[in-house]
C-alpha cells in the first residue's frame, strides 16, 4: 500500500478544513476518497467542491460499511465519536477521531476497549502537541530540568465566540446535542495538554457558569482548582466571552519556572533549588538567583497536517503518532471531572464517579433546548493555531 485511502465523516468546520488538507495534498500518504454528512446541504457543497472520484454517503455507517476505505476520520458532534469509532473498528479500519474523544469516560472506555482488542491504528486529533513549545515543554518537564513540580498556572481566554458561532448549529452549546460548552469543544486540546505535561490530578474543584455570556445552556466560563498527587496545586481558567484574551501557561517546578505566552517559552532557572534554599538561606528574604532563558525549540508546528501525517506513517511504516486514541480518556476525565464538581458544588476526586457524572448529564440531556441551526459553517483557518 502506498496511500491510505481515507473517509471523512462530518463536513462541518472541521470536516471541510480536513478534507481540503488532504486534497491539496498536503499529507501526502493520504488520499480522499469519500465523505459522510447528514445534512443534505453539506452532501450538495461535496459534489460541488471536491473531485467526482469521492464517493458521498448520508450515513457514517454506511461509509464504514462500504469497503472503500483503509481508515475514517471521525469529524461529527462529540456523542457519536465512540460509536462511529468501535463501528470503523469493528470493519478492521484505521481510526483518526476528532477531539474530544467523547462526551463522558464511561463511553471512551468501550472505545478503548474496542481499539485494544484490534489490530488497527488508534489516533486521536490532539494538533497541538505538535507545536514546538508544547513539545519542549513536555520534554523539559519530563527530563526533569524543573525538577519536581509545585504549581501549575493556565489562563486561556482568547478562546472568543460570538452568538452567531453558537446559533450556527442544532446541536452546538446544547447537553443533548454537544454535551458541554468550552470544555468540551474548545479545551479538548488545553487539558490534554496540561495533563501530558504534567500528569494527572488528583482532585479538581470547578465552578463552571452556564450561559453567562452567551444565550446558551452550556458553560462558558471556568475556573477549576486542582491538586497533583506530590501536592503541587494548579488552576485553570478559560471561557468564550473574553476579548482579546490571555493565553498563558506557567509551570512552577522547584528548579525554576516555565512560561509559555505569546508562542514564546521562558525559563526561569534558578542557581539552587527552592527547597534546598529554603532551608538553608540564613537570610529571611533572598531569593534564589535566577538566570532568564529564552528557550529555543526547533519552530515546527504542522498542526493537523502533522498528526495525519503521523497517522499514515504508523499505518504503512510503523512509525510513531502524535496521540494515540487511547491517550483522549485523560483530559477527558478532568473535563468531566470540572463538570461534575461544579455541578455537586465541591470537590472531586479522580478518577471520578462515571456513574454519577452520566446520571447527572442525562439529568440535563432531558431538559436540553431544541433549536434549529443556521446551518453556516465557518472558516477554521488559524483558529486553533497556537492555542
Amino acid at each position: 500500500m502506498e496511500k491510505v485511502k481515507i473517509g471523512i465523516i462530518g463536513i462541518g468546520n472541521m470536516g471541510t478544513s480536513h478534507a481540503k488538507t488532504i486534497i491539496e495534498g498536503k499529507v501526502p500518504e493520504l488520499e480522499l476518497v469519500a465523505v459522510a454528512d447528514r445534512q443534505e446541504g453539506r452532501r450538495q457543497w461535496c459534489k460541488e467542491h471536491f473531485p467526482e472520484t469521492i464517493q458521498i454517503f448520508e450515513e457514517g455507517s454506511d461509509l464504514i460499511a462500504s469497503g472503500v476505505c483503509d481508515a475514517v476520520l471521525v469529524a461529527v458532534p462529540h456523542y457519536q465519536h465512540p460509536e462511529l469509532s468501535i463501528d470503523a473498528l469493528h470493519h478492521n479500519l484505521h481510526v483518526l477521531c476528532e477531539k474530544p474523544a467523547g462526551v463522558y469516560t464511561k463511553q471512551v472506555r468501550e472505545m478503548n476497549e474496542a481499539a485494544a482488542k484490534s489490530d488497527r491504528v488508534f489516533a486521536m486529533m490532539f494538533n497541538q502537541r505538535t507545536n514546538c513549545v508544547y513539545r519542549k515543554m513536555h520534554e523539559m518537564v519530563a527530563g526533569g530540568e524543573l525538577g519536581e513540580i509545585r504549581r501549575v498556572n493556565w489562563i486561556i481566554t482568547d478562546w472568543y465566540r460570538t452568538q452567531s458561532y453558537y446559533d450556527s448549529g442544532s446541536w452546538r452549546a446544547t447537553w443533548d446535542g454537544e454535551g458541554g460548552g468550552v470544555l468540551l469543544n474548545q479545551c479538548p486540546h488545553n487539558l490534554d495538554l496540561i495533563q501530558w505535561i504534567c500528569g494527572m490530578p488528583a482532585k479538581v474543584q470547578a465552578f463552571c457558569h452556564e450561559g453567562k455570556w452567551h444565550d446558551i445552556e452550556v458553560e462558558d466560563d471556568v475556573t477549576a482548582y486542582l491538586e497533583y498527587p506530590n501536592g503541587a496545586t494548579g488552576v485553570f481558567i478559560t471561557t468564550t466571552g473574553d476579548a482579546p484574551g490571555t493565553n498563558r501557561f506557567e509551570i512552577t517546578g522547584d528548579l525554576g519556572k516555565l512560561v509559555c505566552e505569546n508562542d514564546k517559552l521562558t525559563f526561569y532557572k534558578l542557581k539552587q533549588g527552592i527547597t534546598e534554599h529554603c532551608a538553608t538561606c540564613k537570610a529571611g528574604f533572598d531569593k534564589p538567583e535566577c538566570e532568564t532563558i529564552e528557550v529555543e525549540t526547533d519552530g515546527q508546528n504542522e498542526q493537523h497536517a502533522g498528526v495525519m501525517k503521523a497517522f499514515a506513517g504508523k499505518i504503512l511504516h510503523g512509525t510513531p503518532l502524535v496521540a494515540g486514541g487511547e491517550e483522549g480518556i485523560n483530559g477527558l476525565m478532568l473535563s468531566n471531572a470540572m463538570h461534575l464538581s461544579s455541578w455537586l458544588g465541591h470537590a472531586v476526586t479522580l478518577p471520578i464517579d462515571e456513574d454519577e457524572f452520566l446520571r447527572q448529564l442525562n439529568e440535563r440531556r432531558a431538559h436540553s433546548r431544541k433549536k434549529e441551526g443556521s446551518g453556516v459553517v465557518f472558516d477554521t483557518e488559524g483558529s486553533y493555531g497556537s492555542k
